[in-house]
């Protein structure tokens, strides 16, 4: 093995809004450079852990709602609760390798994300176990989201081939503010907590998840650059019937632009799109629907303020995450089935360091419609909308060493009319390194 010389540079805080290396393409806080100066490779993560308090919708007086995202308090009626865990990133440590080859750059990309939460579910993130699983003598789990190689060049643009993020709805995530924190609580508000909670995902954006893929990436065009590629074809997380192979890829493509003004102005707008089919059998027979959504991301730095508006529509994908609810299902008498339900959404951010202090605002709500007459009358409490404002301040202690504070308050109503509403605190420190 060649010898290796090391390298340390220490990053910056990894504030909201700056995350990308992070979760997408890291940047390394080690690097490791050969004796020839040919490979290096990278070494980068996080540790993020809050203290997060809900005050949820009071049992006795909470209304149905099916997919709605706000919490409700327990049988006995209580309507605090409280846990220890990471937000709504898990923990992270990345590897990278790099080095270049006949005129391309060649990389290839690990990260594994490992949380805090007692989960013996199966998944780090959905509780697949029979009963409690936050109980003695249980372990967390490892999600590993990422496991890509890129190559190319600045003249003929960049391939990128295995699990990454994907490209419809991935600009709003990564610059939620609440990205190093918490936002709406998601499980972190029940008794078996998971390694994530929800940030913003389903209060004003579906969630982005990680795709197989192969995608192309364009060289810089006086400020532009497309994204086109393939993703393998997800299953739905709510229809009834038997999922059946599916005949064509998912396909996802994504233009963007960043116009800098100046040395303390910028511009950046993104437009993005995937669609994909659904195949299924159910006892009515085979059924068929296509998954389609775009979105439009637009955000201005303005020396230490920053703001961004967001808005998506899809058909057939649903709300929260991709292809959850997004068609109905007849049931016995077929009346409907794969009939799509439109889904639409936005959100609105605002933040602005004051020194070491950053402090931000955010709201965001999620739309989800009927198919049809059919699913009205078999679903009188679908989810309508699901929305949610956040404050928070995020103090840099160190470079990498962030505390924060957070509030949040979030609502979900039913199509019939019914409310729930909760708040949320939490209070932790984000470690990027």
């Amino acid at each position: 093995m060649k010898h290796m010389r090391v390298t340390h540079r220490i990053l910056g805080p990894l504030a909201a809004g700056g995350l990308l290396a992070a979760v997408a393409a890291p940047a390394g806080a080690a690097d490791f450079t050969t004796s020839d100066g040919n490979w290096t490779f990278s070494v980068n993560g996080e540790i993020n852990v809050d203290y997060i308090w809900s005050n949820c919708q009071n049992p006795n007086n909470a209304a149905p709602v099916s997919g709605g995202l706000t919490c409700v308090g327990s049988a006995n009626g209580s309507s605090n609760v409280s846990n220890i865990g990471n937000g709504l990133l898990p923990a992270s440590i990345s590897f990278g390798v790099k080095t270049t080859q006949n005129g391309f750059d060649i990389a290839a990309h690990f990260g594994l994300f490992p949380g805090i939460a007692t989960n013996d579910g199966g998944s780090p993130n959905l509780q697949t176990g029979n009963g409690p699983t936050n109980t003695a003598l249980g372990s967390t789990s490892l999600d590993i989201r990422q496991v890509y190689l890129t190559f190319g060049n600045k003249d003929i643009g960049t391939f990128t081939f295995g699990r990454n993020i994907g490209l419809f709805g991935a600009d709003v995530i990564l610059n939620d503010m609440t990205l190093p924190g918490v936002g709406a609580p998601g499980s972190a508000a029940g008794p078996s907590p998971s390694n994530t909670t929800l940030g913003g995902i389903g209060f004003g954006y579906i969630y982005t998840d990680w795709l197989a893929q192969i995608d192309y990436t364009s060289p810089d065009f006086a400020g532009f650059n497309f994204t086109v590629g393939a993703f393998d074809p997800i299953n739905s997380l709510s229809d009834a019937g038997t999922t059946q192979p599916k005949k064509a890829p998912g396909f996802h493509a994504k233009l963007t632009y960043t116009m800098p003004f100046n040395d303390t102005t910028k511009l950046y707008v993104s437009v993005a799109g995937l669609t994909q089919k659904q195949d299924y059998v159910d006892e009515n027979g085979d059924y068929t629907y296509n998954g389609n959504g775009v979105d439009v991301f637009a955000k201005i730095d303005v020396s230490d303020l920053e703001a961004f508006l967001y808005y998506y529509h899809a058909t057939g994908l649903g709300t929260t995450a991709l292809f959850d609810g997004g068609a109905y299902n007849g049931g016995p008498d077929g009346g409907g089935d794969g009939q799509t339900r439109k889904s639409d959404g936005w959100m609105a951010q605002v933040t602005y360091k004051l020194g070491a202090v950053k402090l931000g605002a955010n709201y965001g709500r999620s739309n989800l419609d009927y198919a049809n007459g059919f699913d009205a009358e078999a679903n009188p409490f679908l989810v309508s909308k699901n929305e949610k404002g956040t404050i928070g301040a995020y103090y840099s202690l160190t470079k990498n060493l962030t505390l924060l504070l957070e509030g949040t308050r979030a609502k979900s109503t039913s199509q019939a009319g019914g409310s729930n509403s909760a708040t949320t605190i939490n209070i932790g420190a984000y470690l990027g390194f």
